[in-house]
């Protein structure tokens, strides 16, 4: 189980760390932190909204449409958008369309979406009892390699701590209430600019949420009109749900203690209405290998141990690419990469973040921030 992995990295991975109690003035000083970098993501975005035939005229009415709903929803994290642009020195709605680039994206059927792989299991302690730990790989397109970032946000009502893109407000992550948010894409038919953008819905969890309970309360409330994964997980409880234009559902676990998931819906009636374009048969493939993989080993770790997550998703040639590897040699929005593999521990409110594949966990560099 190998794979070599042929596509460049920063020298070093930015991390952002902010408190303030006001939502402005933290976003101010994440814009401020990334400063000129973010031009490069908003440039890498600009180029795979046109491959996807999307007009910059389009792409400029989601921003103001989707900035609209985060606003009606909720003002704090609408400010933290605005705050975002002025520390960063650029237009608002041009934040507000990296935070919608999934809606704005869904769109075009030019420029498909990467591929994420996620697990989440309940394993012993040391000291007896049990906890969750969860493990993913985000995939997306190579010409983003240098445009995310570690993340440590303070000042609302939960501390949180983990991974996102330049200028998006959150995605994966652990705050310091022990809640813990894996995170992958789905696409329904219905999939449109007019909702709370998910990754908007990323940060409103992790900022928010006291709880697997409170988070599912608070995605039932807010206003939904594209599609994810979330997978909640605390020290004694996970959830994982198909967040969809169609509702939110419950998906059930593979095994006893056991969640698995990649990007097609596992429940039936936002699957009725899948883009099954999208990720088909890949999805459907590399769930069926990871269920077969944790069937057949990884029994026995404990939580201390890992629980031999990482290395469950390590995958190489002839095996479906659970390890996501660029075929560098392909054009603009075809090149797939696991940029990142998160391991989120809520027991301990860490995440640990290897800035690269699993099958470089012991060759490229870990980040451990703590809640």
């Amino acid at each position: 189980m190998t794979s070599s992995v042929p596509f460049p990295r920063p020298d070093r991975r930015p991390h952002v760390s902010v408190t303030a109690a006001d939502p402005y003035d933290r976003g101010h000083a994440r814009g401020r932190q990334l400063g000129p970098d973010l031009h490069g993501a908003i440039d890498v975005y600009d180029r795979l909204f046109a491959l996807g035939g999307i007009r910059p005229g389009t792409v400029r009415d989601d921003a103001h449409r989707a900035l609209d709903a985060v606003g009606d929803f909720r003002p704090a994290l609408r400010a933290q958008i605005e705050g975002l642009a002025d520390g960063a020195g650029i237009e608002t709605w041009q934040a507000a369309a990296l935070n919608a680039r999934t809606e704005i994206l869904a769109r075009s059927r030019e420029v498909p979406p990467g591929e994420c792989s996620t697990v989440v299991r309940r394993l012993p302690t040391e000291y007896g009892g049990h906890t969750h730990l969860g493990v993913q790989t985000w995939d997306w397109h190579v010409e983003l390699s240098p445009y995310w970032h570690t993340l440590d946000c303070a000042g609302g009502t939960h501390r949180y701590v983990g991974i996102t893109e330049h200028g998006i407000l959150a995605k994966i992550g652990v705050n310091s209430a022990g809640l813990a948010l894996h995170f992958n894409i789905l696409g329904h038919r219905d999939d449109r600019v007019g909702g709370l953008p998910v990754h908007v819905l990323a940060a409103l969890v992790l900022e928010e949420a006291d709880s697997v309970d409170h988070a599912r309360r608070l995605l039932r409330d807010a206003p939904i009109a594209s599609s994810g994964s979330f997978m909640l997980f605390d020290t004694r409880q996970a959830l994982l749900l198909d967040i969809s234009p169609a509702g939110v559902f419950e998906a059930p676990p593979v095994a006893e203690g056991t969640h698995l998931r990649t990007n097609h819906f596992l429940t039936p009636v936002p699957a009725e209405h899948e883009k099954s374009w999208l990720y088909q048969p890949d999805s459907s493939e590399r769930h069926a290998f990871l269920r077969r993989r944790l069937e057949q080993g990884g029994t026995g770790l404990t939580h201390a141990e890992g629980g031999g997550l990482v290395e469950q998703l390590i995958t190489g040639p002839g095996e479906p690419p659970v390890t996501c590897v660029p075929d560098m040699d392909g054009p603009t929005g075809r090149r797939w990469a696991s940029l990142a593999t998160v391991l989120l521990d809520p027991a301990a409110r860490t995440a640990r973040v290897l800035d690269g594949t699993p099958a470089e966990h012991a060759t490229r560099p870990w980040h451990v921030l703590r809640a």
